[in-house]
């Protein structure tokens, strides 16, 4: 009369696909939305409008920088900027610029040797 729970085959599929809801959408890392900032700032006057894209909410067309993530309205996109987390990462994207992997490799030692200034020989 025993065997198996019948609730595990349950469990198992509710934890997997949790996991793919987490991973539907990639987001960059901050060293990359720091770059594209950059770029943007540099390009001040042009306005390229987003190409159109059927995976994306909303076509692809309402999309914060910062917090790299696409809304499906503009009113939703426009109640994101009020918002206290968009107004963090707007602050954070702001001031010094975040790490990268070379800063990394740097603190643990794996960069470049620092064998201290050249003697003269004579």
């Amino acid at each position: 009369m025993g065997g198996k729970c019948p609730h595990r085959k349950v469990k198992k599929r509710r934890l997997s696909h949790k996991s793919a809801r987490r991973t539907k959408f990639l987001h960059k890392g901050d060293d990359a939305v720091y770059s594209e900032l950059q770029k943007g700032a540099a390009a001040d006057g042009e306005a390229n409008p987003l190409p159109f894209d059927e995976d994306l909410p909303g076509m692809g067309q309402f999309y914060c920088l910062h917090c790299d993530r696409y809304f499906a309205k503009v009113s939703v996109r426009d109640q994101h900027f009020q918002t206290k987390k968009h107004k963090k990462r707007v602050k954070q994207m702001m001031g010094p610029a975040p790490h990268t992997q070379l800063d990394a490799e740097l603190a643990a030692g794996m960069g470049m040797p620092d064998n201290g200034p050249k003697l003269m020989s004579t």
